[in-house]
């Protein structure tokens, strides 16, 4: 009779123990299909952040890298001419593609036969070189959208998860009659799962995404001042050979 009522005890104390078991793991595994179904949405844009974030960040930190670079070999340069033909990384630094649009339109304004016009030649070289700018910004824009679309959604998804465990808590005590802790703490534990996953979403993505366009924005601001710069450079080799 002891024996029996030992492994009464034992298998009550084991059911306990699952029903007591808090771990992720358990939690998401007992929640239903639909705070599942949140869980798995709220994970899926963690991910695709965490790589977004790393991505761009690594790509701004080279650009900067790339950037100093650039300039001090162009305000060291003895003409932009020399500097134009030993330029190297076409193609892959913003800087260097507004530059060699630049002077692509610069030769095309001297290989004209007409007399150069100071003035409208620099007004569509820095047209020229702010539409480059404009197509480097759009790519290094890039899926940055997809943090801020994360940082406003996400609460609310983890919200509709909160709510649809608050409501299996509330149906089970329904069905039970029960209003024990036992009986509403599974509901419970996963509607908090949910709420509290939509904060660690939301808020690494909502941090990145202000850093990334501010570093963008200050990357653009050092595009448009070296556009000033050029501009100013041409007009004064324009008015030395005019004489």
């Amino acid at each position: 009779m002891s024996d029996q009522l030992a492994s009464i005890v034992t298998l009550t104390n084991a059911a306990a123990s699952d029903v007591h078991n808090f771990s992720l793991l358990s939690l998401f595994s007992q929640a239903s299909l639909t705070v599942k179904i949140v869980i798995v949405l709220l994970i899926g844009c963690s991910f695709w952040s965490w790589t977004i974030i790393f991505a761009k960040t690594s790509l701004i930190r080279r650009l900067k890298a790339t950037a100093n670079k650039f300039e001090d070999a162009f305000w060291n340069c003895g003409s932009i001419e020399m500097f134009f033909d030993n330029i190297v990384n076409r193609g892959e630094d913003p800087f260097v593609n507004v530059f060699i649009s630049g002077m692509n339109e610069w030769h095309r304004a001297k290989n004209k036969k007409t007399p150069l016009n100071a003035i409208a030649i620099r007004e569509r070289i820095e047209t020229m070189m702010r539409v480059t700018i404009g197509r480097e910004i759009d790519f290094l824009e890039r899926h940055i959208g997809f943090l801020a679309t994360v940082g406003s959604t996400a609460p609310f998804v983890g919200l509709f998860g909160t709510v649809w465990g608050i409501m299996n808590s509330f149906e089970s005590i329904g069905l039970d009659q029960n209003t024990s802790l036992t009986a509403v703490a599974p509901g419970i534990a996963e509607a908090l799962f949910a709420t509290a996953l939509g904060l660690v979403v939301t808020i690494p993505a909502v941090i990145a995404y202000n850093k990334i366009s501010g570093e963008i924005n200050r990357y653009q601001n050092r595009l448009d001042a070296f556009v000033d710069e050029f501009s100013t450079i041409i007009s004064r080799q324009m008015e030395e050979e005019q004489g």
